[in-house]
């Protein structure tokens, strides 16, 4: 996998809203981002001008208009986050990892039931890998 740039938590604020409705231009992302944060422009501006610095994201101009794309996949990113968290906090051991949040997450009926449900499959694929 190439390597992916650390992104910030105001940064990633930035990302999701590009991810959901890409190409946006920096006023409409400005405007997006201002009715859900306490920013102003120039902070946000100041994020796209990092993200686009990073290779996170990418910009065509067009008419005095800055439009804004990711450069990397939304997938990607939550993959290796999600491999630098268990890494950095569980030693890179699954186990203890989902333990934990089973144990200590807010769950509905509902979302116990889609858990059996992933883990039936994940052992459903694991018994067939192994007949194999």
């Amino acid at each position: 996998m190439k390597k992916l740039p650390k992104i910030s938590a105001a940064e990633w604020e930035v990302m999701k809203v590009v991810w959901d409705q890409p190409p946006l231009t920096a006023g409409q992302i400005v405007e997006l981002l201002s009715s859900q944060k306490d920013w102003n422009h120039r902070t946000i501006k100041t994020l796209l001008a990092r993200l686009v610095k990073k290779g996170a994201l990418a910009y065509r101009a067009e008419a005095n208009r800055y439009f804004y794309a990711a450069k990397i996949k939304k997938e990607d990113v939550i993959n290796y986050e999600s491999q630098s968290f268990l890494d950095r906090v569980f030693d890179g051991v699954t186990m203890p990892m989902l333990a934990h949040f089973v144990k200590t997450a807010k769950m509905s009926p509902k979302e116990i039931q889609q858990l059996k449900a992933i883990l039936k499959e994940k052992e459903g694929r694991r018994a067939n890998a192994d007949h194999s």
